[in-house]
């Protein structure tokens, strides 16, 4: 009988593999002697890239939740519990170590439930209306009974604002306050200083001219938008990257103590800006395939999937080369820009202005303004030399002022 019963006990656990080796359980979706449908989300998992949304491997009854919020997950790790067949109210098996909750105190799908909205919030709904100053009333929630989720408020932060919301409470004079953590600024400064202390950092800066893309982007962006894609500048460096991993291969590589690992796909990582919630880095797989309305197209998604919180592990997982577009916010140079281990080298791109420039016209020197650039390439120097690091540059600037 116990066998039997046993068996209906099913682990839910942890992906045997996940990006990183640290991820922090975020949000229960259902609660001990909850009922459950197969693949119904049961529990988010936060990890310094992407939130990992955990399904229910079966129908049944949450027996046990094993790891509460807040705990530490590794790969492969049991999460919870379900009972397999078992319906709402029934007895929890025997095998159970844990004692079962009460029926008085599982919540029934068909009972009315009457509370307080901000009584319904989960911790990390909290923190995330309380870090970017929201008000719970004007978020529409989309959970059951009007329960506001975590992509509600994620929605919410997409939309146009009239002024940035200010991330840091005002401190009065004379005093300080210490603002926690999150876990993705925890680990991305883990993978930071790791990068740092394995990799001899070395940063080349060259200058671009982005008159030739520029024309191309303005003739083409609006036929690009037709077909779902937007046509940004970034489009442009991947098609780029492309070309000079063809020129210099081994930049597209990572170090091994016995040897130099240089790979065939070209994956792109496209570091991506969340605010004050910090910086994640989806891949553009294969980019070496695609055409220019194929990266502009997988671009548009990714992006739009990181900034809704949408990104699955795969989208940023084996990036073999990143992309720093610093100059976006303003920066004219970065150096160095730390490299995503176990990459081995960064692109970075300054912020795009109008400088006076001197070309020559039928052999006579000429004063223009020109759209222009500060492009650089850091790189582990273990791997790639300075010889090796202006090529690639060369030919990753010829690209983009030669587009036709």
């Amino acid at each position: 009988m116990d066998q039997i019963e046993k068996t209906r006990l099913i682990d839910v656990q942890m992906a045997a593999e996940q990006e990183g080796t640290k991820a922090t359980v975020q949000t229960w979706h259902k609660q001990v002697g909850d009922a459950v449908a197969l693949d119904e989300l049961l529990v988010e998992i936060e990890t310094d890239k992407v939130v990992v949304e955990v399904a229910a491997p079966a129908a049944g009854v949450l027996r046990e939740i094993i790891l509460q919020t807040g705990a530490e997950a590794g790969p492969g790790d049991v999460l919870a519990r379900i009972e397999a067949g078992a319906a709402p109210g029934a007895p929890a098996p025997v095998v159970v170590a844990a004692e079962a909750p009460k029926q008085s105190e599982w919540r029934q799908e068909s009972a009315p439930v009457e509370f307080d909205r901000e009584l319904r919030l989960s911790p990390s709904v909290r923190r995330l209306l309380r870090e970017n100053d929201l008000d719970p009333a004007g978020i529409a929630g989309t959970g059951r009974h009007g329960r506001i989720s975590r992509e509600d408020v994620l929605a919410s932060l997409a939309k146009p604002k009239a002024a940035p919301v200010a991330a840091v409470p005002k401190i009065a004079a004379g005093t300080s306050q210490k603002i926690p953590h999150t876990t993705m600024r925890r680990r991305i400064a883990e993978h930071m200083s790791h990068s740092l202390q394995v990799a001899p950092h070395v940063t080349a800066v060259f200058e671009c001219d982005f008159t030739a893309i520029s024309a191309h982007r303005k003739a083409n962006k609006e036929s690009f938008a037709k077909n779902g894609a937007n046509l940004t500048f970034t489009t442009y460096f991947v098609a780029a990257i492309v070309e000079a991993m063809r020129e210099v291969p081994t930049v597209n590589s990572r170090w091994h103590d016995d040897a130099i690992e240089v790979f065939g796909d070209v994956n792109v990582g496209i570091g991506t800006d969340l605010g004050d919630k910090g910086l994640i880095v989806p891949v553009l797989h294969k980019s070496n395939e695609l055409s220019l309305l194929g990266i502009a197209t997988r671009l548009t998604e990714l992006v739009d999937k990181a900034r809704r919180g949408k990104l699955a592990p795969a989208d940023v997982q084996n990036g073999t080369f990143s992309i720093s577009n610093h100059g976006v916010s303003g920066s004219l140079v970065a150096a160095p820009i730390i490299i995503n281990q176990p990459q081995s080298a960064i692109l970075g791109v300054g912020k795009l202005e109008k400088r006076v420039v001197v070309r020559e016209v039928d052999g006579v020197d000429s004063i223009q303004i020109r759209p222009m650039a500060y492009v650089s390439l850091s790189i582990d120097h273990r791997v790639l030399d300075g010889n090796q690091t202006n090529a690639w540059l060369s030919k990753f600037v010829s690209v983009l002022e030669g587009w036709q």
